[in-house]
Parts: structure tokens; C-alpha cells; sequence
């Protein structure tokens, strides 16, 4: 059985390099937003529009910013009553440090080693004693497990994967032959990592198969969200850089490489030996056309069709927001009139020597 964590707030403010307005032997039991927070919990506050509940919040620290503790401080000393007494602790980035704490306080990653008895392992398997191996999980030939590598139940190695140390495969999680995860990856349930490229030949009409021979390569704090599929190269490795984090149903095809720290949203689609940078952002449900180029820091909105290289960093958009029909169906059809317009207006610029 895990237990519930304790940890004092001297000890969070070292590890999170936080000034410490309080006592540092307050202990802190979990977390909690503003309002719900009890005695125990620790807030933050990093969006202003909650600033409003920070004088009548029961948490018994929050964590916020140098302006907001003066603000705060300020207040307190102007008030006519006995306030609560609140423990602050000081960053530059509340929300940065709310996200440290979160694993600090996270059990759920917590695991006592061992392999279940209806696990089934390859002989030639590597599976150091301090890993976890689940119900129904298959490991299979020649597989290496670094140390303290969880494997959830029904989750499949197929030969040859290579797991790094403190890597994470949540149940249902699929492997295919040859892929390698580095060092504390997480890959949440029902992902499939290392299936076939979508790669076929027409000859007279039917299609013919092209075996994919490639693996796959992620790299080290990767999470891969659940439901997600990253399809093998057909020569090469699909690569999958340092950082990246990537959301549920995701379609990653193959030869694709993305580069570190890049993070992908929902429902993304990106088609094969696409090359996407560093330090991207890919907004929900953005399609993204093969054998192009991405350049480092590009951000991408909801639902973006990229059909050519982007070779700028910046921000881009495609498409339309949403309208009532009736008024959506009139800029179709003058949609459908750009191409005469554009025309006529070149005619009559013609005309006037313009």
C-alpha cells in the first residue's frame, strides 16, 4: 500500500528555490486550487483572475509571485481585522513551481518492484529486480529493461525494445519489435509504438505492400498519450527527440522526426519523413502533409493544414472559425467567385494602366 506523502514547507521551498514567508515546519499533505483548499493543502496563484480568493483561502501555504506576496503583504497590514495567518512561498513562475510540486505529491508512479506470476518473460530477456512487471504482460526475446522500469498489465515488448531506465509503459501499451525509449519516458495506455508505415506500391491496379524495416527512437522525458500510434520507418528510424510531449490520439507516420522539446496536442495527423523542429507547438487537430520541413520554434493554432514547408519560426494559422450556416454558406460561394473576381480586377487595372 502507497502512502500518502508529507513534506514540510522548508523542505518544498529548497527544492523549489522559493523565498519562504512562514513557518518552514508547516506540513503539506497535497495540493488544492484557492478555493477548495484545506488546512494541509498548498495553492498557487498565477493567473490574477483568482487573485480574488487568495484572502479567504484555507490552504496553509500559496505559492505566487514576488508581486503578488507584496500586494498580499499590503493588504494584511491594512486590514482592519485579524486575518488568517498564511505561509507564502515566493517564485518568479508560480505555475512552473505548481507543476514541480504536482510530482512530488503524484503517488500514482509510486511502485513496489516485482513480477506478476501471470506475466509471461523471455528468457533472454534483461529484467533488473527493481523494475515492475504487471498481469498479463508479455516481454518478449531479447528485450532490455533499464532499472526501474514499470510495465503495466496486458502491455507488450516486442523483441529487441530497448527500455531505459525509469521509463514508464501504462497498461495495454504496445511495442513492436526494435523500438527504443530513453530514460524516463512515460507511454500511456493503449499506445502502439513501432506498427507498419502506411507504405505501398500501385501495380495494375492493387497495391503492393512495402515491408517496413525501420524502428523507432524516443528519446529521454517523453510522454506519449494514450490511444496514440508512432508507425515505424520503412529504412531508417522514426525519431521521436528529448522532452517531446505528445497527446492522446496522436498519428505519427513513418520516418517522422520531431525535435526536442516540441509538444503535439489531440487528434494531430503527421504523414510520413515530415521533419518537424525544436521548441514547436502543434494546436489540436492540425493535419500535417509529408516530406516537408518545420523550423524550431513554430507554433501552430487548432486545426491547421500545413500542405508546404514552414521554414520561419512564428505563429500560424489556417481555416476559418466557426459561423452561423446561413452566413458560412453565402462566403463559401463567394469563396467559389475569388478566382473571376481576382480576374475582372485585373482587367480593369489593365484598363487604367495600374
Amino acid at each position: 500500500m502507497l502512502l500518502k506523502k508529507v513534506i514540510s514547507l522548508g523542505e518544498i521551498a529548497a527544492q523549489l528555490s522559493a523565498k519562504l514567508i512562514g513557518s518552514p515546519d508547516t506540513q503539506i499533505e497535497g495540493l488544492a486550487t484557492l478555493q477548495t483548499a484545506t488546512s494541509g493543502r498548498l495553492s498557487f496563484l498565477s493567473n490574477p483572475v483568482y487573485k480574488k480568493y487568495l484572502s479567504t483561502t484555507n490552504a496553509s501555504a500559496v505559492l505566487l509571485n514576488e508581486e503578488g506576496a507584496n500586494e498580499f503583504l499590503q493588504e494584511q497590514r491594512m486590514a482592519t481585522e485579524t486575518s488568517q495567518h498564511l505561509n507564502l512561498l515566493v517564485m518568479d513562475n508560480p505555475y512552473l513551481g505548481y507543476a514541480k510540486l504536482s510530482a512530488l505529491f503524484d503517488t500514482a508512479y509510486d511502485f513496489v518492484p516485482g513480477v506478476h506470476t501471470r506475466s509471461v518473460i523471455a528468457d533472454s530477456a534483461v529484467v533488473p529486480a527493481s523494475c515492475f512487471v504487471g498481469a498479463n504482460a508479455v516481454i518478449e526475446d531479447g528485450v532490455t529493461l533499464g532499472e526501474s522500469v514499470y510495465v503495466g498489465a496486458n502491455t507488450v515488448v516486442g523483441r529487441n525494445c530497448k527500455i531505459a531506465d525509469g521509463a514508464r509503459l501504462w497498461a495495454n501499451v504496445t511495442l513492436y519489435s526494435g523500438v527504443k525509449i530513453g530514460l524516463r519516458t512515460i507511454v500511456h495506455s493503449g499506445a502502439v509504438i513501432g506498427s507498419d508505415g502506411f507504405g505501398n506500391a500501385q501495380h495494375d491496379g492493387n497495391w503492393v505492400k512495402i515491408a517496413q524495416l525501420g524502428g523507432v527512437t524516443i528519446g529521454d522525458d517523453v510522454e506519449i498519450g494514450s490511444n496514440t500510434s508512432i508507425d515505424c520507418g520503412a529504412l531508417e528510424d522514426t525519431v521521436i527527440g528529448n522532452g517531446v510531449k505528445i497527446d492522446n490520439l496522436v498519428q505519427i507516420a513513418h520516418n517522422v522526426h520531431i525535435g526536442d522539446h516540441t509538444a503535439v496536442a489531440g487528434c494531430v495527423g503527421i504523414a510520413g519523413s515530415t521533419v518537424v523542429g525544436k521548441h514547436c507547438i502543434i494546436g489540436g487537430g492540425t493535419g500535417v502533409a509529408g516530406h516537408i520541413e518545420i523550423a524550431d520554434k513554430v507554433a501552430m493554432t487548432g486545426m491547421t493544414m500545413v500542405t508546404k514547408s514552414i521554414t520561419q519560426p512564428g505563429l500560424y494559422s489556417s481555416g476559418t472559425g466557426v459561423e452561423p450556416n446561413a452566413k458560412w454558406r453565402k462566403t463559401a460561394v463567394r469563396l467559389r467567385n475569388l478566382d473571376d473576381l481576382f480576374k475582372r480586377l485585373k482587367n480593369i487595372e489593365k484598363k487604367l494602366g495600374l
